[in-house]
């Protein structure tokens, strides 16, 4: 089981990002794909979060109607694309895998990507 997060940046407030969580090793139809973040001298959080019914699940607020969540199967990849970026999104954005449900337990995903850095500044 692999999951190689990429995409992110550095972006000025309002911006957009697109980060990508390519996996392998396993059939993706049948997971939900997190996305966490963690910023310096926080706790990881949850963000958003995809079922294997392609039900997106909000861990945050803050995100709701800047950022959406997408799974593309054929590929392998879930997607998170980041809109109207702020600087309180600055983190390093981790993708996590689960079999099926949504969790907004960090415990409850067994296989993480190695993180990509999103930095909002102008």
């Amino acid at each position: 089981v692999q999951l190689q997060a990429s995409g992110g940046g550095l972006v000025q407030p309002g911006g957009s990002l697109r980060l990508s969580c390519a996996t392998s090793g396993f059939t993706l139809n049948y997971k939900a794909i997190a996305w966490f973040r963690q910023a310096p001298g926080k706790e990881r959080e949850g963000v958003l979060c995809i079922d294997d019914n392609d039900r997106s699940i909000y861990y945050v607020d803050s995100v709701r109607g800047r950022f959406t969540i997408s799974r593309d199967n054929a590929v392998n990849t879930v997607y998170l694309q980041m809109n109207s970026l702020k600087p309180d999104d600055t983190a390093v954005y981790y993708c996590a895998v689960r079999s099926f449900r949504c969790s907004n337990s960090k415990t409850a995903f067994g296989s993480w990507g190695q993180g990509t850095q999103v930095t909002v500044s102008s």
